[in-house]
């Protein structure tokens, strides 16, 4: 599911916004029964003010047969969990693999790209829950709403949990199964003047004390590095090639992380051995050859500014520097090894 865009620029797939509109349409064409609370632009009934703040989105769609639309890779505002009733599901997490079957729970954090389908969602009945913990980055604190009301050592617990594991599905559990159906069927008799904001938080929290209780009784690996700085810094480098033509400063690379300048030059120089300048530069001409074998005719000044280059003498100046050669020769090399 996917909702309002946040403060990202270096997206991994489309815009919040956008993601969710395959599925909106099918639910519009009928080919898709959507049944879900939400807010922002998250597709669904609008949900009272003043129910469970910070829940984005709460709801299930029940596909009675293969569809010709998938979600494409997006990142939530909130730690989303999803739980496979009935059929089979392709989904993918950081670009990786996992086929759902019934019974099937994924977590996603804030800031993992994932999409669903495989590439076209089949047929079957998909709940979803998206919390909102006031992260947009791996090593910032989780900040639970206050309506949830496990103890402080239980939310502790699942908080490291949820952070410091990279497994994104698991098995459910029965209780688990019990508490998103539910949680569905008061999302459906909303219009029939049910107290939504208390039995939805009920319902929220006893959910939440299953998963605690289903990590509990299995092998769960956690990982501190996974929410360190370091790990932001990584994440976002990563990122970085899909959006090398942003006008991007120190500042503002270090504003996406959520990190002060020298924090952020530390970790970049730390994983790279580059400067964010150097390193940017870098994958900026990378992405310049990549563009010369895919066009060999291309005007290299068209090149230079759809790779961030703000003139074609500063592209020439960049790319003599790193490989000793001026555009034109790069070209020809490019061309030449294939």
């Amino acid at each position: 599911m996917a909702g309002r865009p946040v403060t990202f620029r270096v997206q991994s797939g489309v815009h919040h916004a956008d993601s969710c509109q395959p599925l909106v349409k099918a639910a519009g064409r009928g080919e898709v029964r959507l049944e879900a609370l939400a807010r922002g632009t998250y597709p669904g009934r609008r949900m009272p003010q003043d129910s469970v703040p910070g829940v984005r989105s709460v709801g299930f769609w029940d596909a009675a047969h293969d569809q010709s639309w998938g979600l494409p890779e997006h990142r939530n505002e909130g730690v989303e969990i999803t739980y496979l009733e009935t059929g089979r599901l392709g989904f993918f997490v950081n670009g990786q693999s996992y086929p759902l079957t019934p019974g099937a729970l994924t977590v996603t954090r804030p800031w993992q790209p994932h999409r669903v389908g495989n590439p076209l969602v089949t047929a079957g009945r998909l709940h979803w829950i998206i919390l909102d913990v006031g992260v947009r980055h791996p090593h910032q604190a989780w900040k639970w709403p206050a309506w949830l009301v496990l103890t402080r050592r239980d939310l502790d617990e699942l908080t490291r949990m949820l952070r410091q594991n990279e497994q994104p599905v698991w098995a459910g559990t029965g209780e688990i199964a019990r508490c998103f159906r539910e949680i569905g069927n008061l999302v459906v008799s909303t219009d029939s003047g049910t107290s939504i904001g208390s039995r939805l938080a009920y319902l929220i929290n006893g959910l939440f004390v299953c998963v605690l209780e289903m990590l509990r009784s299995r092998w769960v690996v956690q990982e501190p590095a996974l929410v360190t700085a370091e790990r932001t810094v990584e994440m976002f480098l990563g990122r970085l090639w899909g959006c090398v033509d942003q006008p991007w400063t120190l500042g503002s690379m270090a504003a996406e992380t959520g990190l002060k300048r020298t924090r952020f030059g530390y970790y970049c120089k730390k994983l790279t051995n580059r400067s964010p300048r150097q390193y940017l530069n870098e994958l900026r001409v990378r992405k310049a050859e990549a563009l010369m074998r895919e066009n060999p005719g291309r005007n290299l000044t068209d090149i230079a500014l759809e790779c961030g280059f703000s003139s074609s003498q500063y592209f020439a100046t960049t790319v003599r520097r790193l490989t000793g050669k001026s555009p034109r020769e790069l070209r020809e090399d490019t061309l030449r090894l294939g």
